[in-house]
């Protein structure tokens, strides 16, 4: 396929009509031309000013933009290095030692966006505040509370000799280009950001990037990945609105193993022991104490995005068995909330030492995340273990019961800086479970009105909530409300523990072979990620990392008492017993976040998988091209696009059950003949996907409308299971409208949400369904992280680009998400795509969001998304003479 340019799918402006002629004006009087050069002087003036202030404005953008040619000072290499980039502003780095090549990563991720590495280490820091003042107060606070920076701190003196080198070198890169852009000035040379950041916070100033600021960044990454927290809250949540606990489980249905396989068959299962943690019933859930803990806890800033049903990936590797080159092939597409700019910074580092690598950075963090050395390639995919448990504590002031005794809560103040205001100080107090979120939480404070259970775990019946307490987020100290409460709740999360992750990146970056890929696993603790492997030699595998939880009692889906000593966690499973496979007898391993293992597997990773669709339509579509002939890259990236939305057939072939109903009478047949020919590919143009899926934000609307706002349906696999299992329920009380007095069936209701349907598209998109089209509703912005939602339009306008429309959808390979409750538009992304090929690296491909430049306007801000948008990509260029003939600058750095 010949990959398109950003020209030919830029939107070009409607032609519009040539103006009319109009007969000059007649300045007939004499008297009048005064008034006429008056008018030509201040026009005149005018186009100066403007010409003047447009100079200022490019010059203000601009002036940000990096060196990318010639020669630059960076002090503290042992030897000059070489960095090429090519057309898309890729970075390859040519290095002569580890730490120069660090050093020089530095240098470069600051260039392009050290605005991004500035505001992240604010955000993991609590602080903030100091940039955008009283605003973030409260965000700070819980950050604080959770002591993601105090964790990083402590991590730091667990790493290697080599990881701490590494971290120095790589600070200095970034301190270096600091120093030669302004110092600690926070003007306009840095970042365009930073110009707008003046005009709410004169007095920013710019600290030194340190080693804490790159592990620091690790602890986003494992809140926004922290597994199966919201789904523990929502259960809790919708018990306390009025579901009996059966209601809820329906909604909650068990994974179906039948139907979408694991990564892992039971038969490829490593040998474990025989002697599992006990399976206790879990507690009834916390009641109205805990309902509306969602928002509190997903309103700290998502920096790779809200953690839920839409956070997943896919990736997956085929064996040289199936391929056209006899090597293996490995794809990977995380997804993530999109962002401007996108979350992946592209790079190749290379070195002549160990360090010979190329793939996807996080700015700020040394190293390649994602990507392949000159030997092996990998992918990373959400796991999605429960590596959190919400603990239910009793409290008596700064004291908690243990079940035994009452011991004194851990404490510590944490003065927070406000830019334009006082400092705020506050009071972090933790259990041995961990820190109570209910200090800085309104919803889970309500704990204190009203516990749900009692000392033993037994549920305290039901009863009218007492009134909630009053909480002042902004107050310093512990709130007195909080303080006062008999209950609090706190929360046990392995990335709280300081652990040596960070160690992982550099081993698995070096790693020459499948055991030298499975040491760099064994280290990687925080977030657990599935990982897909593949070789030179022509191996593939998959290994699951992590530390991960052995509870003795309790599942993990509700909140726990505290004060019973048996529902604390019993250590972590061991490495060697994680589910692990190297090639697989079928020929290809594929991970899309759905079950690891099967029911045998001796340990609990979680119960709340995705449910598989997506795994499992990766896995048909391998089986077929298999069967048709040999796989190559072309093939992978078709199959990265692929928009099938597999449970729409189960749907529509109700609607053809239906037709004859009176309930469909009203529907015209051309327009359920839209869905009956349709098959079933949501692309952007495609008029069946913009009616069905319109359809099925209504039927979710009216079938589900005991669910509180806050906790509606949306289009995830989970409720494909859901309404799946309704539809062979004609009667069940969940088709009944409980706003009505009449008692709805499925017939009845999906005939009534059939009807909202059409009413809804045609008021949209006109009558004629040849001209519905599902990227006109299922539409992407992309939003800059910090000055994105300022609410201020010429702001957004400066960094924000779109809408744009867009295929794909919910729980589909191409898994552009979107959230029913609130519309159409994308809200989870493919973040990046990446095809390795191993027989030839030079003929590997990627593509990732937006741009690798994070300066707006410059022409790398956005210029790989037309690309992203169709589903093409870009040349992964490896060998150095390709790197060499495609490079567009080149910069020398020298000591």
């Amino acid at each position: 396929m010949t990959d398109p340019s950003p020209a030919d799918t830029a939107v070009v402006p409607s032609a519009q009509p040539a103006p009319k002629a109009v007969k000059p004006t007649v300045w007939g009087r004499p008297k009048r031309r005064w008034l006429r050069r008056t008018l030509v002087g201040i026009v005149s003036a005018l186009l100066v000013i403007v010409a003047v202030a447009t100079g200022l404005i490019v010059w203000s953008v601009r002036r940000a933009f990096p060196h990318v040619d010639g020669e630059l000072s960076l002090p503290g290499l042992s030897a000059p290095v070489t960095v090429y980039r090519d057309e898309h502003d890729i970075p390859q780095v040519y290095a002569s030692t580890p730490e120069d090549l660090f050093r020089a990563e530095g240098y470069v991720h600051a260039q392009d966006r050290f605005w991004e590495m500035d505001f992240r280490r604010h955000v993991t820091a609590g602080r903030l505040s100091e940039m955008f003042g009283a605003s973030q107060v409260a965000t700070d606070a819980f950050i604080r509370t959770l002591g993601w920076r105090n964790t990083a701190e402590q991590e730091y003196s667990l790493l290697s000799a080599d990881s701490k080198q590494y971290l120095l070198a790589y600070a200095d890169g970034v301190n270096s280009w600091i120093k030669q852009n302004g110092g600690a000035s926070s003007n306009g040379s840095k970042s365009l950001e930073y110009t707008v950041l003046g005009l709410l916070n004169s007095g920013y100033t710019v600290e030194p990037w340190t080693p804490v600021d790159s592990l620091a960044w690790l602890k986003a990454m494992a809140w926004d990945l922290r597994g199966n927290m919201t789904e523990e809250i929502d259960r809790a949540s919708l018990l306390a609105s009025g579901l009996t606990r059966d209601q809820v489980d329906q909604l909650y249905p068990p994974y179906p193993y039948d139907r979408n396989t694991p990564i892992v068959p039971d038969s490829a299962l490593t040998t474990l022991p025989s002697s599992a943690p006990a399976d206790a019933q879990a507690i009834v859930a916390a009641g109205p104490a805990l309902a509306g803990i969602a928002d509190a806890v997903d309103s700290l800033p998502a920096l790779l995005g809200d953690n839920g049903p839409g956070i997943g990936s896919n990736s997956w590797a085929v064996s040289g068995r199936y391929t056209a080159s006899g090597k293996p092939l490995l794809e990977n597409d995380p997804h993530l909330a999109p962002s401007m700019p996108g979350i992946w910074y592209q790079i190749g580092l290379h070195c002549t030492c160990e360090y010979n690598v190329e793939g996807f950075s996080f700015s700020g963090v040394p190293g390649v995340i994602i990507g392949h050395n000159d030997r092996v390639a990998w992918g990373f995919t959400n796991l999605g273990p429960d590596v959190t448990d919400l603990y239910l504590e009793k409290l008596d002031g700064d004291k908690a019961f243990n079940g035994s005794d009452w011991v004194p809560l851990a404490t510590r103040q944490e003065t927070i800086k406000v830019a334009g205001g006082d400092p705020v100080t506050i009071t972090v107090r933790s259990t041995n479970h961990g820190p109570l979120l209910s200090d800085r939480s309104q919803e889970l404070l309500t704990i204190a009105a009203r516990p749900p259970v009692d000392p033993t775990g037994a549920p305290i019946a039901a009863a009218s909530p007492a009134p909630t307490p009053s909480l002042d987020a902004d107050a310093p100290g512990v709130p007195d409300a909080a303080a006062q409460s008999p209950y609090g709740v706190a929360l046990q999360w392995t990335a709280l523990e300081p652990n040596t992750t960070f160690d992982a990146i550099f081993t698995l970056d070096r790693a020459q072979n499948w055991q030298e890929f499975r040491s760099a696993a064994a280290l990687f603790d925080v977030p657990a990620q599935n990982l897909v492997y593949a070789d030179v030699e022509g191996n593939i595998g998959y290994q699951s990392p992590g530390r991960i939880p052995i509870r003795s009692k309790g599942d993990g889906t509700w909140p726990v008492p505290g004060w019973d000593p048996s529902y604390r966690w019993q250590g972590y499973i061991p490495f060697d017993q994680l589910p692990s496979v190297l090639n697989p007898a079928e020929g290809f391993v594929v991970t899309a976040n759905q079950a690891v293992v099967g029911p045998s597997y001796p340990y609990l990773l979680t119960e709340d998988w995705d449910y598989g669709f997506r795994s499992q339509r990766i896995r048909d579509m391998l089986a077929e091209r298999i069967a048709a002939g040999p796989i190559d890259a072309e093939v992978i990236r078709q199959m990265q696009f692929d928009n099938r939305n597999d449970f729409a057939p189960t749907l529509i072939s109700k609607l053809r059950d239906l037709r004859a109903d009176p309930a469909l009478a009203a529907i015209p047949a051309n327009v359920l003949d839209v869905l009956f020919t349709w098959d079933f590919q949501q692309g952007e143009d495609s008029a069946a996907a913009a009616f069905y899926n319109v359809f099925y934000r209504n039927l979710l609307s009216r079938t589900f409308d005991e669910l509180p706002t806050d906790r509606a349906a949306d289009a995830g696999s989970r409720w494909w299971i859901v309404i799946g299992n309704l539809l062979t329920q004609p009667d069940s009380p969940w088709w009944d409208d409980t706003r009505t007095p009449e008692r709805e069936n499925m017939a009845t209701t999906i005939g009534q949400a059939m009807t909202d349907a059409l009413a809804q598209i045609q008021s949209l998109q006109g009558k004629d369904p040849a001209k519905w089209r599902w990227g006109d509703l299922h539409t992407l912005t992309l939003t800059n992280a910090t000055f994105g939602t300022s609410g201020i339009a010429p702001i957004e306008w400066l960094f924000n680009r779109g809408p744009y429309g867009t295929s794909g959808g919910d729980s589909i390979v191409n898994a552009t998400s979107w959230t029913p409750a609130d519309g159409y538009g994308v809200d989870w992304v493919p973040s990046m795509r990446m095809i390795v090929d191993l027989s030839d690296l030079d003929e590997s491909r990627w593509v990732q969001l937006t741009g690798n430049s994070g300066h707006a306007f410059s022409p790398n801000y956005d210029d790989q998304f037309p690309f992203w948008r169709i589903g093409a990509n870009l040349p992964m260029r490896w060998d150095r003479a390709s790197i060499e003939a495609a490079a567009t600058h080149t910069l020398t750095l020298r000591p």
